[in-house]
């Protein structure tokens, strides 16, 4: 059986860079990284809360300025949970009857994710990052 860790949070905000200063300012989390669009909007932010990571996105309202319905909201869009065998995973959650938004595929080289629906509509991310060769 694939061994399962937590992995990270991914939160939807308006404003991710007043977000990431509240988690900055009041639990010491430490900033990875931020990225900007062309008009020097922040639009994303990584942050390490003692090795925890919490991922803020701008919602996709704020990004395009537009609304549709698969867009998230704005709070806990996503969590995840890291696995050592995502194909393994992926067989035997969907033997158990877990239904999953996708097929596993690759993100960015070396780690391949996968989205799958738990009770309440709760999306989770399973990934699996490959070591560097």
């Amino acid at each position: 059986m694939p061994e399962y860790n937590y992995h990270h949070i991914h939160l939807v905000s308006p404003d991710p860079q007043k977000t990431a200063e509240f988690y900055e300012n009041m639990f010491n989390a430490k900033r990875l990284n931020a990225t900007q669009s062309e008009d020097g909007r922040t639009t994303s932010v990584a942050l390490s809360l003692n090795g925890s990571s919490i991922l803020i996105m701008l919602g996709k309202e704020q990004l395009y300025s537009t609304s549709e319905p698969s867009a998230p909201g704005i709070g806990v869009e996503h969590f995840g949970i890291i696995t050592d065998d995502l194909t393994t995973a992926v067989a035997e959650l969907k033997a158990k009857g877990v239904q999953f938004r996708n097929d596993p595929w690759e993100f960015r080289p070396g780690v391949n994710i996968s989205f799958l629906w738990a009770p309440e509509n709760v999306l989770i991310e399973l990934l699996e990052i490959k070591p560097r060769s």
